[in-house]
């Protein structure tokens, strides 16, 4: 399903639990906290490894999957860290999608700070919760929280009758 149609439906749903302020929104994520300490799973058609730059990128069908979390774009670039084993971030775009229990995020960019449990979304955020959905400029989850923040042009239509 593209953004654009996703917009439309968000004209007719009905948004609850959520606080929209001047600042920002704080909503649920996902159908629980999540430890930044599970394993990163990645399956991809293509992988460049680049050794000086400590880098991989795993491009066409990419698929990241950690706990209840999946993460799925064209594109993903893996930067390890430099003193120690293991990942430092993740860098998806070209079009993501993020997926933890019942709630789906779009957008353009997502990166993921493995070590502090969050990932960035921005470009054209959307965020479907059941009939709930939301539309920002940029989006925070915290994963071991279960929480992310909306922030930058929120959207959505709150219904006030029985629809």
């Amino acid at each position: 399903m593209n953004v654009s149609r996703l917009i439309a439906i968000s004209l007719t749903v009905l948004v609850s639990a959520t606080s929209l302020s001047a600042q920002g929104a704080q909503v649920a994520f996902g159908s629980l906290q999540q430890s930044k300490d599970l394993p990163v799973e990645v399956t991809a058609d293509n992988l460049a490894v680049d050794q000086e730059t400590g880098s991989a990128v795993f491009t066409d069908n990419v698929v990241i999957s950690q706990g209840e979390m999946r993460l799925s774009a064209p594109r993903v670039l893996v930067v390890y860290k430099e003193e120690t084993q293991g990942i430092e971030r993740l860098e998806a775009t070209g079009g993501v999608t993020l997926v933890s229990g019942e709630d789906a995020a779009e957008s353009q960019v997502a990166n993921y700070d493995i070590d502090n449990g969050s990932i960035v979304m921005t470009g054209d955020v959307l965020l479907v919760q059941g009939a709930a959905v939301l539309s920002a400029d940029k989006m925070t989850v915290q994963l071991d929280e279960g929480t992310a923040r909306m922030t930058g042009n929120i959207r959505t239509v709150l219904q006030t009758g029985e629809n």
